[in-house]
């Protein structure tokens, strides 16, 4: 008599999907040799809403941390990278990974605080924290205080001797940060915390009764997040050249827009936050103009698409079509290769 087994796989092989996404990462890598200096801007700030989107829908699509206060560790790392290039000599971009760090261990006693509380008690005290820090920022007289403070010229050059490689090194940089965060998503998210990420946003008791360690993997998610925002704001700052609190923390830019396009986009898959940018770009370099009113209708635009697409657009497209850049559905597949008992 034999018996069968079964064991969880994902599908391997290359799909037409995922080879279009390697041959637009090699055709965006080659941007400064044919965009323009505001393109390039204008690129390397899409990279860095991917990164922060992807991050938040790491945090909010798999973990279920819904935190509107992730405009504390752009600000952080914002105001870190100052500090290090100005009173601690270092190089500005190596400060960026330094920056990632700083904000991991900063989010290891906040995520201690924060994690006492539950539902919309942990969204309103992840706010008040990054209000907090906003605050703190703002008594730092060295950078500035209220009013903030400029990179000095110096460090500025000490980048790239030239202006046209100095735009290019931070595009690369930011094109660098949001591929590297997509990358460690598909790859915590194939490993036994992506089950275990699936197990809690279904159901977080019965995972727990299971034997999920769910506090470990919720704080492992948060600190994984809080390096990588931390890293993406000390990008975004070093292109900016100039912080102030308001600036640094602010929860419209760096909270309300990236849970705009994460929502509009598809929360809970990695494409999500890739279309919902293009998708808030587009609106924006067409309604920028309209002032006041362009955020009204972003917000019609959203209310829309959760009534008529509850899953985001490419959850909509994905459902009807099937196609999947990122290959994360697990199948579950008879082995018979085992000798029965």
């Amino acid at each position: 008599m034999s018996a069968s087994s079964y064991r969880v796989s994902f599908s391997k092989r290359p799909n037409r999907a995922s080879g279009l996404f390697v041959l637009t990462l090699i055709v965006l890598a080659s941007a400064p040799l044919w965009a323009g200096r505001q393109d390039l801007r204008l690129l390397a700030e899409i990279y860095a809403y991917v990164a922060l989107a992807s991050l938040w829908n790491l945090l909010a699509g798999y973990a279920g941390l819904v935190s509107v206060g992730q405009h504390a560790y752009v600000g952080l790392g914002a105001y870190a990278l100052f500090a290090l290039t100005i009173f601690a000599g270092v190089h500005p971009l190596l400060a960026i990974p330094l920056c990632g760090i700083i904000g991991a261990l900063i989010a290891l006693p906040v995520a201690a605080l924060v994690f006492r509380l539950r539902g919309h008690y942990f969204a309103i005290g992840t706010w008040v924290i990054a209000e907090v820090f906003r605050l703190l920022a703002s008594q730092v007289s060295a950078l500035g205080g209220g009013s903030g403070t400029s990179l000095p010229a110096a460090i500025v050059v000490s980048i790239a001797e030239t202006r046209q490689w100095r735009e290019d090194l931070i595009y690369w940089t930011a094109l660098v940060l949001a591929a590297a965060v997509i990358g460690v998503m598909v790859l915590l998210l194939r490993s036994r915390y992506g089950l275990a990420l699936t197990a809690i946003r279904d159901n977080e008791t019965a995972a727990r009764h299971n034997g999920v360690p769910v506090t470990r993997v919720k704080v492992i998610v948060y600190v994984v997040t809080a390096f990588g925002t931390a890293a993406i704001g000390a990008l975004i700052f070093l292109q900016k050249l100039r912080i102030s609190p308001d600036a640094a923390f602010s929860v419209n830019d760096w909270t309300a827009f990236v849970i705009f396009i994460t929502v509009i986009g598809g929360i809970g898959r990695i494409e999500g936050p890739i279309v919902g940018t293009l998708l808030f770009f587009l609106a924006r370099q067409m309604l920028a103009d309209l002032g006041s009113l362009y955020l009204m209708i972003l917000g019609v635009i959203a209310i829309t698409v959760m009534l008529v697409a509850p899953k985001g657009i490419w959850g909509l497209i994905a459902d009807r079509v099937g196609l999947q850049f990122f290959p994360l559905t697990r199948r579950v597949i008879e082995d018979n290769s085992r000798p029965a008992p």
